[in-house]
């Protein structure tokens, strides 16, 4: 069996004796062209299965409706809800959405962006890779289309971005974990590379300095890669000291997770000798025994609010880069880690 060729609008303005501007007005229900040509024209295209090519209008009307989506890792939990709440707005407003993953790769996150301008999206939705040092292709970028960045974000780039509090955030943990009468809190963090991390970390250092508590090299660890394993080392490096931590915090649910299982290891009583924190509440984080105590990221509304904000810049006809950015709050989610139930 032989493959069906796509049929075009030339195909159908040759079967029909016309011009394809006349086929194509008649498909837009343009009000120049009569009704009987646009009949003839509509019931043609349902009889040879005529399908409009979104990037071909897209070129002659300069907008594509299509947004591009780039980000470290997609299988991450919190970033997929983000895009979850990326797809569902994008939906309602009539946009087609290419998700794509860099792995954290500075190179590849480049050549994405050189990528979604080839396809001629209007609009780039971008978390930014940790490794990120040299901003120039994201700028070279903005001046081509409007990127609005979410979640991962980089000061040195003049553009609307999405944001939690991430100091607020962190210092209210500290503030819960004082409150259950926990006094020497470590923190398992990212290395200095991450903004993110960074700014997790001077909500901690903030709250440690107002309720006036030794700040402790030994008990502030950073790595790589903020994971399970990591989680589980981080904490035996930890229990290993003389003066071991009373609670830990680890800046994602998964790192909380492993410290978590190093404790139980090791038969030490959560949350009465020691509590832990994570971020993202992650479906893991009701899975583990005792259920983590977590700091809420609404991914879905920051995905809906990031598209929103793109889809305005798109459609406003103003040339002019916008620079701003939305601080979305977060909500701390108490559980058996931290309170004994």
């Amino acid at each position: 069996m032989k493959k069906k060729r796509i049929i075009t609008l030339r195909d159908l303005a040759q079967k029909l004796d016309l011009s394809t501007s006349t086929v194509s007005r008649a498909l837009n229900n343009h009000p120049d062209i009569s009704k009987l040509t646009k009949d003839k024209v509509k019931e043609l295209a349902d009889e040879l299965n005529y399908t409009p090519n979104i990037f071909a209008k897209g070129f002659r009307q300069h907008k594509s409706r299509t947004i591009g989506v780039i980000v470290p890792n997609i299988s991450h939990h919190y970033t997929s809800t983000i895009i979850k709440g990326i797809l569902k707005e994008s939906n309602v407003k009539g946009y087609i959405v290419i998700v794509t993953e860099c792995n954290n790769d500075f190179v590849k996150q480049t050549d994405l962006l050189q990528t979604m301008i080839k396809f001629g999206v209007d609009g780039i939705l971008m978390s930014v890779s940790k490794m990120t040092q040299n901003v120039d292709d994201i700028l070279k970028t903005l001046h081509n289309v409007p990127i609005v960045l979410f979640d991962k974000v980089q000061d040195k780039i003049p553009c609307t971005q999405i944001l939690i509090n991430e100091e607020e955030a962190t210092f209210k943990v500290v503030e819960h974990l004082i409150s259950t009468n926990k006094r020497r809190i470590a923190i398992i963090k990212e290395t200095a590379s991450s903004i993110t991390s960074e700014k997790r970390y001077a909500g901690y250092l903030k709250a440690l300095r107002k309720y006036n508590l030794p700040i402790d090299e030994n008990i502030i660890l950073s790595t790589e890669d903020i994971n399970v394993l990591e989680g589980e080392k981080m904490t035996t490096t930890l229990l290993d000291l003389d003066n071991r931590p009373d609670a830990i915090i680890a800046i994602t649910d998964l790192a909380a997770i492993g410290a978590i299982k190093t404790l139980k290891k090791n038969n030490i009583k959560i949350p009465e000798e020691v509590a832990v924190v994570g971020f993202s509440n992650s479906l893991s984080s009701t899975i583990i025994e005792p259920n983590l105590t977590t700091v809420d990221q609404p991914g879905q509304r920051i995905g809906k609010i990031a598209i929103t904000y793109l889809i305005e810049e798109i459609e406003n006809e103003s040339s002019d880069i916008v620079n701003k950015t939305i601080e979305i709050k977060t909500n701390l989610i108490i559980r058996g880690s931290t309170i004994k139930n």
